[in-house]
């Protein structure tokens, strides 16, 4: 019976177009065209996110957004773009892929526009969430194409290519959407798609090869599993994003979502695993490159889209920061990996890939472990060298990872892989930022509560502290001696309160480099990808 199962599998994955005879005999141009074409797609969607978060507070304040709810602008973008990466490589079968990617990436295009024209909340998010979904297809298909179309030899290119999207996109994000939100206006960073995503729709059209629909297969659907996960994904995507601002489970709201989540994943793992014909191959995690290879990849979202949520905060919350200033101090993270990602592919070749792994592993740890000691004047300088070793780490770490995780991995199970693999790391950046805005606000109080209990009125260094203060005060301007030593204690606070937030920040830099060490130890339990048993992509 498992037999005829996988059989089944195979015969309705291998019918799939971009795997068709016609994709093979693609010339060299044209399959490059088709890489490239889709890799710049992915690198927009994923830009877009650290573009929009970059301007969250302008466009709130254009529309008429509240602080707490201008936050589903960016959830909505991404609850539908982590529902659709899995259903792509399904959804490509049945519309082709010529058809589901260049129809996908001209949506995206259309509501990157209208997204500028939006004149409310409810309008933004409605338009944010369609783009998310038609801009979610173009990262797991760009990683469908490039392990399933180039030839072994050069899919390192490919997937370093592909990394400019995963790594460099959230990087460099900041820094055009600071820019761009200073200079023109919050409405050219909907805008800024458009060059790029003409381009990428003209590689495209010309490159693709056309093959029929398979409208058929809608109805022979794992439609199951495709409820229980999108219902899942959904409500978990939800709870990871407005749990720390309402308190977890202490509303009623996230708690209802937390058990809808928990339940629909549940039964979707069920489903999945008992399905003769299952939306994703969740066996695929038992082999030992990709189930460790996922590992090390979810927490390299968790730190990746981790440390781009948490400095452009310390920068503003504690430096003042504009979002053109954090921009710039992103951007080192970004303009290495430009230069270094195309000279991995050479380094895969001369070293194993295992060794680039925990080296990019490595340094991406050791440039958090650099900020555990931070001061009040802690900025732009100081923050260069972590950068730029953050830098170097992530420009080592991404290529190499996909290359052994999917190495082995048969062209019918192409799509699952490329859908797990793309759709944890994203999963790993949601449960990272909301873990690491939960650590970071418990982490502030417990410090605040410490060097509070450590002043005291009857202390004398902080009686003479309090008169130097009030001693400053009355000397510019204010007269009233208890409004100076009122204004001297405030001053006190805040000081604590900075001092409180500093260190809270070094903690949660810590947290951050104990996840990469993790994500370095599962890397070390990789396989020489030439000792796997099976057949790979080709």
């Amino acid at each position: 019976m498992a037999t005829l199962q996988v059989a089944a599998n195979t015969n309705i994955a291998a019918r799939a177009a971009i795997t068709s005879g016609a994709a093979r005999a693609m010339t060299p141009l044209r399959m490059w065209c088709a890489v490239v074409g889709s890799t710049l797609g992915a690198f927009m969607a994923v830009l877009n996110i650290q573009i929009v978060n970059a301007s969250l507070a302008d466009i709130q304040g254009a529309i008429g957004a509240g602080s707490d709810d201008g936050g589903w602008i960016s959830t909505s973008y991404l609850i539908a773009e982590i529902v659709v990466i899995p259903l792509s490589g399904w959804l490509a079968h049945i519309f082709s892929v010529r058809t589901y990617l260049l129809t996908n990436a001209v949506l995206f295009l259309i509501f990157s526009v209208a997204c500028a024209f939006a004149a409310n909340l409810q309008q933004m998010i409605v338009l944010r969430a369609i783009q998310g979904f038609s801009g979610g297809v173009l990262i797991p298909m760009a990683f469908t194409i490039i392990i399933t179309l180039l030839p072994k030899a050069k899919q390192p290119i490919g997937l370093a290519l592909f990394a400019l999207s995963a790594t460099f996109a959230p990087a460099i994000g900041p820094t055009i959407g600071g820019y761009l939100t200073e200079n023109f206006g919050w409405q050219y960073i909907f805008y800024v798609n458009l060059v790029p995503g003409a381009l990428m729709v003209g590689m495209l059209w010309g490159s693709l090869d056309r093959s029929p629909m398979n409208l058929s297969l809608l109805a022979k659907g794992d439609w199951p599993g495709i409820i229980t996960m999108a219902v899942g994904l959904a409500a978990l995507q939800t709870v990871l994003e407005e749990g720390n601002k309402d308190d977890w489970f202490g509303s009623p709201f996230i708690l209802r979502l937390s058990v809808i989540a928990a339940v629909s994943l549940s039964l979707f793992l069920i489903v999945e695993l008992r399905a003769a014909h299952p939306l994703l191959n969740l066996r695929l995690l038992v082999r030992r490159n990709f189930g460790f290879g996922i590992l090390a990849n979810f927490l390299l979202g968790t730190a990746l889209y981790g440390s781009v949520f948490i400095l452009p905060i310390y920068l503003s919350r504690i430096q003042g920061y504009n979002s053109e200033q954090i921009g710039m101090v992103l951007a080192w993270t970004g303009i290495p990996q430009l230069l270094l990602i195309p000279l991995v592919p050479r380094l895969m070749q001369r070293f194993d890939v295992r060794l680039l792994i925990v080296v990019g592993f490595a340094l991406f740890a050791a440039s958090n472990f650099m900020n555990v000691h931070m001061s009040g004047d802690y900025a732009s300088d100081q923050l260069f060298w972590p950068n730029i070793v953050r830098a170097v780490g992530q420009a080592l770490v991404f290529a190499p990872l996909s290359a052994i995780a999917t190495a082995g991995i048969e062209q019918e199970n192409a799509g699952s892989a490329s859908a797990l693999f793309n759709m944890m790391r994203n999963l790993g950046g949601a449960v990272g930022i909301a873990a690491l805005q939960t650590f970071l606000t418990k982490r502030e109080q417990f410090h605040s509560n410490i060097l509070t209990n450590s002043v005291s009125v009857f202390d004398e260094a902080t009686r003479a502290r309090v008169a130097r203060l009030a001693a400053y005060f009355t000397s510019h301007g204010i007269s009233d001696p208890a409004t100076a030593t009122h204004k001297a204690v405030v001053a006190i606070a805040l000081g604590l309160r900075k001092q409180a937030n500093i260190m809270a920040f070094s903690d949660t830099f810590y947290l951050l480099g104990v996840a990469l060490v993790v994500a370095l130890v599962s890397s070390l339990l990789l396989k020489k990808p030439g000792k796997l048993s099976g057949g790979g992509a080709h």
